[in-house]
């Protein structure tokens, strides 16, 4: 049998979680950060787990503009240093949110967390400030 995986949340990833736990408080939804971390705990890391190469590929999205294909270039050359396989970045999407881990010397290094309305502009507050 294989040796079981050891899933770790890196500094930014446990940052992340702060910001969302805000986000939510924020927008009257604390009992959405409670559900969260129970999809985390009951189903993201247990499959991670289990399956690690189960999430997307990262770097094998597709780039619409310039900057993101200059991004994406500079991203591959900074992987070089740590990963042996660039695939080893992947993406895993779970109700509202894209969690970013990588698969690094058998253990799964959960790097970044967001929910997709974090994402979104507030056009309200920058119509106020004119």
């Amino acid at each position: 049998m294989a040796k079981k995986l050891v899933v770790k949340l890196t500094a930014n990833f446990e940052r992340n979680l702060a910001d969302i736990e805000l986000f939510l408080t924020e927008a009257k939804a604390p009992q959405a950060f409670d559900g969260l971390l129970g999809d985390l705990l009951d189903t993201v890391i247990p499959n991670l787990e289990r399956f690690p190469g189960m999430g997307r590929p990262f770097l094998n999205r597709a780039v619409g503009s310039v900057e993101a294909t200059n991004a994406l270039t500079a991203l591959r050359a900074k992987l070089k240093a740590v990963l042996a396989n660039p695939d080893a970045l992947r993406e895993y999407v779970i109700d509202h949110y894209l969690v970013l881990y990588a698969q690094i010397d058998g253990n799964i290094h959960l790097l970044a967390i967001k929910h997709h309305r974090q994402l979104s502009f507030d056009f309200e507050a920058h119509g106020a400030n004119h």
